[in-house]
């Protein structure tokens, strides 16, 4: 197995990856509750699509177009896939467009397309949020700072059905991380108004990651990935966009504690809004009761993950690999 994916590492070098009807596999599925039988089948496979990636990200499903795009934040590139063409370039920069070196993830991180069918990137490099046709070019920056300072490093975006946007601002793109002096002092989600306003949500979050709503967009949930305090929240949404006090929503601590490779990072949910959560041993899918009902474990740290094809595959970036599962269910507003 370790033959196979050393042979794609090496295909990936030419950035093209030909279409193919049989992949490798990794990982297995963990089952905690009966319930996860309803969603993953016990013998469900973890294929990996591309691999030798630096880090991939961001996954995002063009449903007109039928293909996915992910990010290689380390790579500053954009990558595309699909089951005709494989793996190509998409997009590169990706996220930091200016001169020089500038830190060790200067690409772009997640993404997300949005109501106008246009690609929204979390870019670490230009520290902003930018919208930009698939086809084409023309970037547009929605929003780059706030409080007149420009934000640490977006790194993951949800749009609200009003049209607002809802991102979390780590410093993991900074050159110098937490300890960068032109940070902010806080590590914030904020919102993007459809007005353009920016507004500050949230400022008392160790490490903001993954942001997405429950389907009745009642709930915001954030991960967050300290290893010290490994958990995801959830915040009620209030009816002017804003956000309430948050809770625990589920504590992926002990998961980290026992050696499972990864943070709680990429979040989606699905029809029923079942929490698919990266985290500590691959992907946690999580009951809206806060239940771990079981594990898609790809073996590595898994970045993130979304819904695509009709709605049922799971495609997922885990480290240097670009994986799918086929799934029981489909994602919310499929």
């Amino acid at each position: 197995m370790k033959k196979n994916f050393l042979f794609l590492a090496l295909i990936l070098t030419t950035q093209i990856l030909m279409a193919q009807t049989n992949f490798p596999t990794i990982g297995k599925i963990v089952k905690n509750d009966a319930r996860f039988d309803a969603l993953v089948a016990a013998d469900a496979k973890i294929e990996v699509l591309a691999s030798g990636f630096m880090w991939s990200e961001g996954p995002a499903w063009v449903k007109d177009g039928g293909y996915l795009v992910f990010s290689d934040v380390p790579q500053n590139t954009v990558f595309k896939w699909s089951a005709k063409e494989g793996l190509t370039t998409f997009l590169k920069p990706s996220g930091y467009t200016g001169r020089g070196e500038y830190g060790n993830e200067p690409g772009s991180n997640g993404l997300i397309i949005n109501k106008n069918g246009e690609l929204v990137s979390c870019e670490h490099g230009d520290r902003r949020v930018s919208a930009m046709p698939l086809t084409g070019g023309g970037k547009r920056t929605i929003t780059d700072q706030f409080g007149g300072k420009r934000f640490n490093s977006p790194n993951d975006i949800t749009q609200h059905s009003s049209g607002a946007y809802y991102f979390t601002d780590p410093p993991y793109g900074l050159p110098k991380k937490e300890n960068d002096l032109t940070r902010h002092d806080w590590f914030g989600v904020y919102r993007v108004g459809a007005d353009g306003v920016v507004s500050l949500l949230i400022k008392d979050m160790t490490r903001p990651n993954g942001i997405a709503f429950s389907p009745d967009e009642k709930t915001l949930y954030v991960a967050q990935s300290d290893p010290d305090k490994a958990v995801i929240m959830a915040f009620p949404v209030l009816a002017n966009g804003q956000v309430g006090a948050g809770k625990v929503f589920f504590d992926a601590t002990p998961l980290s504690k026992q050696g499972l490779r990864g943070l709680p990072d990429g979040l989606r949910v699905d029809k029923d809004g079942n929490l698919w959560a990266t985290g500590p041993g691959g992907v946690l899918v999580i009951n809206p009761d806060a239940t771990l009902l079981g594990r898609i474990d790809t073996g590595e740290a898994t970045a993130n993950c979304t819904w695509g094809d009709d709605g049922s595959t799971l495609y997922i970036t885990a480290d240097m690999y670009l994986c799918r599962i086929k799934t029981k269910t489909k994602g919310a507003g499929w």
